[in-house]
């Protein structure tokens, strides 16, 4: 559950970062985060977050 929430945080901060710089209106921030609702509730959001844990585990095993 920490992975789920530090990652809605990162991506939070993204779109806040992307409506001030980059010129993205906050109406299509409404429109992203309701895809995503959606998405999360569909039969693909299993599948979704088996990737995600999948590549975070990816990247937590990098050695540097």
């Amino acid at each position: 559950m920490v992975l789920s929430i530090s990652l809605a945080v990162l991506l939070v901060i993204i779109v806040v970062m992307m409506i001030r710089k980059s010129g993205l209106k906050a109406g299509h921030a409404i429109v992203c985060a309701l895809a995503g609702f959606f998405l999360a509730s569909s039969s693909v959001a299993p599948t979704i977050t088996s990737l995600t844990s999948s590549v975070a585990g990816m990247i937590g095993n990098i050695k540097f």
